[in-house]
């Protein structure tokens, strides 16, 4: 007879790296600086490897700023589960498998969320200012 594990032990942590096989089979991944400005339309996020020049790190910063940016990995984990061999930012198209992995891996993420306001609406009014119309008495 086997032993089971103790059942004091937490479950492991999930490995964000199984999901990778499903992009590559579902053409997912979008690698490449031409490719990643070509289909910027189609992202859900990018990732950036750790050892990206800071040169290039900034210049993906600059350029994806309304874009998730995660920095996670190394271009040798890139070339392992991707076979891509050198790339060191490559991008997800929007689908519900790119949300999962972008879930995971959001613990990474080096650019800041924009909150911009809905177009066409008025900015907050301060506190304690009258809304317009309203007669004082």
């Amino acid at each position: 007879m086997s032993e089971e594990p103790a059942a004091e032990n937490p479950a492991p942590v999930k490995d964000v790296a199984r999901l990778f096989p499903f992009v590559l089979k579902t053409r997912g991944l979008v690698v490449g600086r031409d490719a990643l400005f070509a289909n910027k339309g189609k992202l859900h996020f990018v990732l950036i490897t750790e050892d990206i020049a800071e040169a290039h790190r900034e210049e993906v910063l600059k350029n994806f700023t309304h874009y998730p940016v995660v920095q996670h990995f190394t271009a040798a984990d890139l070339q392992k589960h991707f076979n891509v061999k050198g790339a060191k930012a490559v991008g997800f198209l929007k689908s519900g498998l790119a949300q999962s992995i972008y879930a995971e891996l959001k613990s990474f993420r080096i650019n800041a969320h924009l909150h911009s306001p809905k177009p066409g609406a008025p900015p907050p009014a301060p506190p304690g200012e009258k809304e317009q119309g309203e007669i004082s008495a």
